[in-house]
């Protein structure tokens, strides 16, 4: 499947200079999102994972549905201020900005073994201080899944020393 042909491109969003992925294209297709979460499985099944971690937002929308075709638990990643319980916390840098990521203290056991997914890897920040918030649980990333890769960001090179699945490169 062409999933490229189901990504919608915005100039200039959020802001001047930026070329936006649009994946709401992708979503309304329910053959493509079915390719998608599917063929995320299938490149991931090989990890022995206990639990799928997204980030807010859009890594809810791909991280969730992974959970439930893997058989595992879903941890939700958000923005400052949405969770009830004592969480961990990272700061990271957009590719426009600065922003901040909690997770619940409790969100899973010491040991745990975790994948972390997210519909784009730009420039890595926001997947980089998610690794960071596994580290401060005690849980060991066993790697990251993305729908998109913009390439000349070079996000990769952020990111810890474990295996990396990406569907589209940029």
């Amino acid at each position: 499947m062409d999933l490229k042909s189901l990504i919608r491109d915005i100039p200039d969003f959020p802001k001047p200079g930026i070329l936006f992925r649009d994946i709401t294209t992708l979503l309304r297709d329910p053959q493509g999102l079915r390719y998608t979460i599917d063929s995320l499985a299938e490149k991931c099944s090989a990890m022995s994972v206990d639990y799928v971690v997204g980030m807010e937002s859009r890594g809810f929308i791909f991280g969730a549905p992974l959970a439930y075709k893997m058989g595992i638990g879903f941890i939700p990643v958000r923005k400052p201020g949405k969770l009830p319980g004592a969480v961990h916390f990272a700061e990271y840098e957009l590719e426009y900005g600065v922003d901040q990521l909690e997770m619940h203290r409790d969100a899973m056991a010491s040991g745990s073994r975790v994948l972390i997914v997210d519909d784009l890897i730009a420039t890595g920040g926001t997947a980089a201080a998610t690794a960071k918030l596994l580290e401060q649980a005690g849980c060991e990333l066993v790697g990251f899944a993305f729908i998109i890769e913009l390439q000349a960001l070079g996000g990769r090179q952020k990111l810890p020393d474990v295996p990396i699945v990406t569907l589209l490169e940029y």
